[in-house]
């Protein structure tokens, strides 16, 4: 694993090199992407059978095939062995609690005037869950995706998810029984993105579409936003570690991996103010890469998207990492609580040396729906509000609409919206 000093000459350009690490060219897929799109949109069951057979290695007969039933998820919850039923239980308690607290709530105030101002939450009709499902099943993201559509009080939740060779992973079924999803599909890619964005005569039309995909997938939400609300356009995977000497250097080259484990894109980054801490981690990482069934995976990703930065003290560190912007930052040294203020920018923020990022993945609490490629940086985690809109409440009575008129007749008539003023003036009270 490349380690890079910040008192190196080129320092500066490699480090430029990460800040940009998940600059996704889109332009390449979106001809392919739209025309997947526009296909499902005009031929609606039709065209996702026929890209079905070109893209996910198995020809369903006709669109039924395309439903997975309730049946096929309550057999699957109903096998699980006791323990994984146990882990996914406590899971959606964890992650539902968290949301719940962390839910916006609708509000009310009174002014000096005695107007009352406000906001109302309010879910939307319909959700649609993009649920990753090529190179590995991700039962933790129906979780993610489906508890804070379930918090928000959505009407109706719609799952799509690719089963390649016709099959869904049997604890991704047991995960959607567990949220009480009615309505699943067998079907991936842009694909499912435009089918759930247009709606078929089988797939229904939602109002948001959450969840991590490929880049073809975050194109296709990138050209269906508008039509409807996405939550947001994620990358590959990431991690970022700041820690010192006072951490376990094998462990934090785990936690490395287990980001670059995902996908040979995924980037891994160690910030440090030690350089023997830094060979030590490195070290620790080639010879843990040996024993992981994905090493082929993680050792492409640790190649070409990893690093480890050897910087001039604790407070470099996290300047440097707030520049990157990390999805994952785990804060692993002694006096990590009191940086968690000097952290700008991070999806989400792990703090001490027993809070590996795995534990975020699967059953802390908070949502594992991150943005990634530096996009922290003006994005936030998937949350209970992706799935419900804000209506801002005005309630002026007499008084205070007459202490408020002459200035908002004012402003009307210097914007020479002259209807706007006379709405006002009309109302006003002589007396």
């Amino acid at each position: 694993m490349r380690i890079l000093n910040q008192n190196d000459e080129n320092f500066k350009a490699e480090f430029s090199k990460l800040t940009h690490r998940s600059d996704m060219d889109m332009s390449e897929v979106t001809p392919l992407v739209l025309s997947i799109i526009n296909e499902v949109k005009h031929n609606k069951n039709e065209a996702l059978i026929s890209q079905i057979s070109r893209f996910d290695k198995w020809e369903p007969k006709s669109a039924s095939e395309l439903e997975i039933s309730q049946n096929e998820m309550k057999n699957a919850y109903e096998n699980l062995e006791s323990s994984l039923k146990d882990a996914l239980n406590l899971a959606f308690k964890r992650i539902k609690n968290y949301h719940e607290l962390n839910a916006p709530k609708t509000w009310l105030s009174t002014d000096e005037l005695g107007n009352t101002l406000g906001a109302k939450f309010t879910p939307v009709d319909r959700a649609g869950l993009y649920i990753p499902g090529g190179k590995a099943a991700y039962p933790s993201s129906l979780l993610m995706n489906a508890v804070p559509a379930i918090v928000a009080n959505v009407g109706e939740i719609v799952v799509c998810t690719p089963a390649v060779g016709g099959a869904v992973n049997a604890l991704l079924l047991a995960a959607m029984h567990l949220c009480g999803i009615k309505k699943a599909y067998k079907i991936g890619g842009a694909s499912a993105i435009g089918a759930m964005a247009y709606g078929t005569q089988t797939i229904p039309k939602v109002d948001v579409i959450t969840g991590p995909g490929n880049i073809y997938v975050a194109t296709a939400k990138k050209l269906v936003f508008g039509d409807v609300n996405i939550d947001m356009i994620a990358g590959p995977s990431e991690i970022g570690i700041i820690a010192d000497e006072s951490a376990n250097a094998r462990h934090i080259a785990i936690d490395l991996l287990s980001q670059a484990e995902h996908d040979e894109l995924a980037s891994s980054f160690l910030i440090t103010p030690s350089q023997n801490f830094a060979k030590s981690v490195a070290s620790f990482v080639q010879s843990e890469l040996q024993t992981l069934p994905r090493s082929q995976i993680a050792s492409q990703s640790i190649k070409n998207k990893g690093a480890i930065i050897v910087a001039k003290n604790l407070d470099e560190c996290v300047s440097l990492m707030n520049d990157l912007a990390v999805e994952h930052l785990e804060l692993a040294f002694d006096d990590a609580q009191n940086y968690v203020q000097k952290i700008k920018h991070a999806g989400a923020i792990f703090i001490g040396h027993y809070t590996p990022e795995a534990m975020g993945d699967y059953l802390a609490g908070p949502n594992h729906t991150l943005p990634t490629g530096g996009s922290a940086k003006f994005y936030s985690p998937l949350g209970v509000e992706n799935f419900m809109k804000k209506s801002s409440i005005i309630g002026l009575t007499q008084s205070g609409f007459n202490a408020l008129a002459d200035a908002c007749v004012a402003l009307a008539n210097a914007e020479g919206l002259h209807a706007h003023a006379r709405s006002v003036t009309a109302r006003v009270n002589k007396a």
